[in-house]
């Protein structure tokens, strides 16, 4: 079966960085859009940042956009998330999501994506 697991979260002082990585198994993981999510407490989940299947395209929420970096290794199946520069705000459970088949061009939306990790906790302390 599909398993999708995130890793590399933690608690890091503001203005350090992380870098989550998310393993999936059980698909072919060149043919999955992957993305970033994020949940703080009584908050919605909201979208981080996306990779293409390919690599070549990649998107940022607003609030993320010049600090944090997403890239892909194919041949590993697996997908990163490089945080810089992180502030008290980025605080949340952090998911991993695929998605093997778009009806919309919005990476934003969550029913889109087919398969999900059980998450990573970052925690920034000011």
């Amino acid at each position: 079966q599909v398993q999708v697991v995130e890793s590399g979260g933690g608690l890091v002082q503001a203005g350090g960085s992380l870098r989550l990585s998310c393993t999936a198994s059980g698909l072919y993981f060149a043919a999955y859009d992957m993305a970033w999510f994020r949940q703080a407490p009584g908050k919605e989940r909201e979208g981080v940042s996306y990779v293409s299947r390919t690599g070549i395209n990649t998107a940022y929420a607003d609030s993320v956009n010049g600090r944090f970096t997403i890239s892909r290794d194919n041949a590993k199946n697996t997908v990163y998330l490089q945080m810089n520069s992180l502030k008290p705000e980025d605080t949340a459970m952090y998911y991993c999501a695929a998605r093997g088949f778009a009806s919309s061009t919005s990476w934003r939306l969550k029913n889109e994506y087919q398969y999900w990790g059980q998450g990573t906790q970052v925690t920034v302390s000011s």
